[in-house]
C-alpha cells in the first residue's frame, strides 16, 4: 500500500496532474482515467529498466551498504551536514540500492528516492524500517513530482549513465525549490590517453552478458586487494580497491557494464549550475587526502574519480 505522503506528492510525469490509486491498489491513474501506471511490491513503476538493466542486476545482487562509510561519503559528496537534514524534504535522484536515502531518513529527513531500475526493490527492503522514505521507479528526465518541491536534491554517480547527461541534470535541477540546495557528482574527464583506453575497453565489455563479464570483475576485485597492484595498475585499467571484496566486485561491474558512461569537467558542471539558476557554488574536494593523490586528482589522472559541485537555487 502506498503511503499518503507519497500519493499526495506524485504527479503525472508528462502533464503534472495529480494521481490517484485504483480501487484494487494495483495502479496509479490520472483523475480522468486516461493514463495509468502500475504499482508493484508497493512501488509505483513509471518505467522499466530498459538500457539500464545492468544497474538493476547490480544493486539487487550485492550487499554494499556500510553505514559509517556511507555517512562519510554522503557528507563528502553533497556538502550537506547530516545534522542539518532533520525536517528537510529530500530527493535522492538515482537512489540505486538506497544506501544514501537510508542515511538521510535516519537523520530525520522525509526522503523520496527515484531510480530508473528495479534497484528500488532493494532500496525499499533496505529502508523498510523507515516510514519517512518512499521510492518510485521513474526516469530522472520525467520525474513524477511537482517541480520546485524539494529542500535538497542530490545525485551521486548517476547522471553520466544517460545518453544525455545535461538533460538529466536540468530535469532534476527543476525539482529544487528556491533557496534549496542541489549537489551532483559525475565522473571526471581524464587524460586523453586514458579516455581512449577506457572507451576502447568499454566497447568490448558493454557488449558482454552479465554472466560473462562478472568473472572478469572478480579478477579485478582480487587485484584490487593487492596493495602494490591497486596503487598503480588500477590508475590505468579501472578496478575497485575498496576494502570489501563484495564492494570491489560491484564497483568494477559498475564501471564496465553500463551502456552509457560520460565523463565531465568541473568547469562544464559549474556552467550547468549557473545556467539552471544556481548560485553560491562550491566545488567539493575528493574524499581521500594525501599529497600525491591530490596532485593526481587535480591533473585528471585518477580513473573513476569525480567532479562534484553543490549550489543554492535562486
Amino acid at each position: 500500500m502506498l503511503s499518503a505522503n507519497l500519493l499526495s506528492a506524485l504527479r503525472d510525469p508528462e502533464r503534472g496532474l495529480p494521481l490517484q490509486l485504483s480501487d484494487d491498489g494495483t495502479k496509479l491513474q490520472t483523475q480522468d482515467l486516461n493514463r495509468s501506471w502500475k504499482v508493484a511490491d508497493g512501488i509505483p513503476r513509471f518505467v522499466t529498466d530498459e538500457h539500464l538493466e545492468s544497474f538493476g542486476h547490480q544493486w539487487t545482487s550485492f550487499e554494499v551498504a556500510h553505514d559509517d562509510e556511507d555517512r562519510e561519503t554522503f557528507a563528502a559528496k553533497t556538502g550537506f551536514p547530516l545534522s542539518d537534514l532533520a525536517g528537510k524534504v529530500i530527493l535522492d535522484a538515482g537512489c540505486g540500492g538506497g544506501r544514501y536515502a537510508k542515511i538521510c531518513g535516519e537523520a530525520g529527513a522525509t526522503v523520496f528516492g527515484a531510480d530508473h531500475t528495479r534497484a528500488v526493490e532493494k532500496a525499499r527492503q533496505l529502508c523498510s524500517h523507515l516510514p519517512n522514505i518512499n521510492f518510485v521507479q521513474a526516469d530522472l528526465k520525467h520525474l513524477p513530482f511537482e517541480p520546485a518541491s524539494f529542500d535538497f536534491v542530490f545525485s551521486i554517480g548517476v547522471m553520466h549513465h544517460d545518453a544525455d547527461t545535461r538533460s538529466v541534470f536540468d530535469a532534476v535541477a527543476a525539482m529544487v525549490k528556491p533557496g534549496g540546495r542541489y549537489s551532483v557528482w559525475l565522473y571526471r574527464k581524464n587524460q586523453w590517453w586514458q579516455e581512449i583506453m577506457n572507451s576502447g575497453l568499454r566497447a568490448i565489455t558493454t557488449r558482454m552478458r552479465s554472466s560473462v563479464l562478472m568473472p572478469f570483475c572478480h579478477v579485478g576485485a582480487v587485484l584490487g586487494g593487492l596493495p602494490i597492484v591497486n596503487k598503480s595498475l588500477n590508475k590505468i585499467i579501472n578496478f575497485s580497491a575498496h576494502p570489501s571484496y563484495e564492494n570491489r566486485v560491484c564497483d568494477t561491474f559498475d564501471w564496465w557494464a553500463p551502456k552509457y558512461q560520460y565523463h565531465h569537467t568541473v568547469d562544464e558542471l559549474s556552467v550547468w549550475f549557473h545556467e539552471a539558476g544556481f548560485t553560491d557554488l562550491t566545488v567539493l574536494p575528493p574524499e581521500k587526502s594525501g599529497g600525491f593523490y591530490r596532485w593526481a586528482y587535480e591533473h585528471n589522472l585518477l580513473i573513476g574519480s569525480g567532479v562534484n559541485v553543490t549550489g543554492i537555487k535562486r
